[in-house]
């Protein structure tokens, strides 16, 4: 056999193979590009060193017990037993306009992946005219005394269908469908930062509320020590100094009234913002750290779990689909593109005979496109989909390593919460136990009045201190809660229409 023969052969056989592997592309659906893969779960099994199974201290009676692989209660917010609380967050859920905008940025998304599978389909186009024109010989090189006048009828109609052949088109769509992925997960994180916003306020609100009362008995006692040490000073039995620095101890307390009504105001107003509301047209509810109840027993999720509940984890997975499914996009757009199309057509200067068989017309054929040069811009495009792609898959390495460290640092923050407390409590209980003996010696005549006033402000600023630590055990709570991914899971129906 001659060396062209052969040549030829081996040139037939490539054409063959090309050939039944472009056939291949098609008919199994394979599509350029990298095929996106779930990242793999963490492999890390507990938070804490030692793992997270574990009790508080009791503080205030409650001593909360962590329990590792407990479910996170949907409506987790109703554990604090408050019937206000619960109606706040149902007019939240109904009408905050930053929910309402995540949600219709989720519809708008979906639609759009319903749009991208018309790609799949024939495209047709229908289209009827009539037009009545006039003519000259000029156009052929002629001279003619005068021109035509006619009409002219014509309808046709076309089609044409895109052959994916390298996928290109199954890559948008995915990029579509991951998109529709991300928004789901920006909605379910605005759904529960609306929560912990809104549960937050609340226990600011009600923290604020008791510190404004107590710090208003402390600011009376202060006045009433105020106006002694000047009665003792006029008997001479005080020196003045005494007075300056219990009036300067009074103006300190004073100060720190106009900054926490500043505090409770903007909280109230926080609300209103976060249930749809103005200020002057919503009042928020008054509900004091009394009517809450601390949850007593809190769920601990599997390291494996959180990254399949929390909204930022998966809304960061999905960008990463996005990014994996733009390299084929990008991938496709190097490669050339088959299309294929008909058409069929009835003309005729009568409008009855515009379905005479003389008048009709039709052709059908296929168009192959495919890029020689482009300036290197579909490289550096491709490139730049694949830098894009390991942007997002080391942000989501990232995200995954803040989640964990958000939830780490709350477990520790509960327990130094119990801890601190617990010394609060005991810190109010021996300053309650001071006043009581001072007050038993002033009966008795062993110490003034001042004495009594003085022990009298420690046991109200202890409640003061007392207060914020049982608002930081109730705020850090809600953020364990959040941090776990916050329920959306296990939302009841009455809640997700919401």
């Amino acid at each position: 056999m001659s060396m062209s023969a052969r040549a030829d052969r081996a040139g037939s056989r490539l054409r063959a193979c090309s050939l039944a592997g472009a056939l291949c592309v098609v008919l199994t659906g394979c599509a350029v590009g990298p095929d996106f893969v779930r990242p793999a779960e963490p492999r890390a099994t507990h938070y804490l060193p030692g793992g997270d199974a574990r009790t508080t201290v009791a503080a205030q009676g409650v001593a909360q017990q962590l329990t590792p692989g407990a479910q996170v209660a949907g409506d987790w917010w109703r554990l604090f037993g408050s019937r206000q609380l619960e109606d706040v967050i149902a007019e939240a859920l109904a009408a905050n306009p930053g929910l309402t905008a995540a949600q219709a940025s989720l519809s708008a998304s979906e639609d759009n992946l319903r749009a991208g599978y018309g790609i799949f389909f024939p495209q047709a186009q229908a289209d009827a005219r009539g037009t009545r024109e006039r003519t000259t010989l000029l156009t052929l090189g002629e001279n003619p005394a005068g021109g035509n006048v006619f009409n002219l009828f014509t309808l046709s109609a076309s089609a044409s269908y895109a052959l994916d052949v390298f996928g290109g088109e199954r890559r948008q769509l995915e990029a579509l469908g991951a998109g529709v992925d991300e928004q789901r997960a920006a909605e379910r994180a605005a759904y529960v930062t609306l929560l912990a916003n809104v549960v937050n306020t609340v226990i600011a609100r009600a923290a604020y509320g008791a510190e404004i009362e107590a710090t208003q008995q402390l600011i009376g006692l202060q006045r009433e020590q105020v106006r002694l040490a000047r009665v003792q000073y006029r008997a001479g039995t005080q020196p003045y100094s005494n007075v300056l620095s219990l009036q300067s101890q009074l103006a300190t307390y004073e100060a720190t009234i106009p900054q926490l009504g500043q505090k409770l105001d903007q909280a109230g107003d926080l609300l209103a913002a976060l249930v749809g509301q103005t200020a002057a047209a919503w009042s928020p509810p008054r509900i004091s750290l009394e009517q809450l109840k601390l949850p007593g027993n809190l769920p601990v999720s599997l390291p494996s779990s959180l990254v399949g509940q929390r909204p930022d984890v998966l809304l960061a997975e999905a960008a990463v689909h996005v990014a994996s499914a733009n390299v084929g996009v990008a991938t496709a757009a190097m490669l050339p593109s088959v299309m294929l199309d008909g058409t069929y057509s009835a003309n005729s200067l009568e409008a009855n005979q515009l379905f005479a068989a003389k008048g009709r017309a039709w052709s059908f054929g296929g168009d192959v496109t495919a890029p020689l040069f482009e300036g290197g811009t579909l490289w550096y495009q491709r490139k730049a989909a694949q830098e894009t792609y390991r942007q997002t898959a080391a942000l989501y390495r990232q995200t995954v390593l803040t989640a964990f460290e958000q939830v780490t640092d709350t477990l520790r923050a509960l327990d130094h919460d119990a801890a601190a407390l617990h010394a609060e409590d005991e810190a109010l209980r021996t300053a309650k136990q001071a006043l009581h003996l001072v007050q038993t010696n002033y009966a008795a005549g062993l110490v003034t009045y001042l004495d009594v006033l003085g022990a009298d402000a420690q046991y109200h600023q202890a409640a003061i201190n007392d207060l914020e630590a049982a608002a930081q055990r109730y705020q850090d709570t809600v953020a364990l809660y959040v941090a776990l991914g916050g329920g959306w899971w296990n939302a009841s129906p009455t809640i997700a229409r919401r």
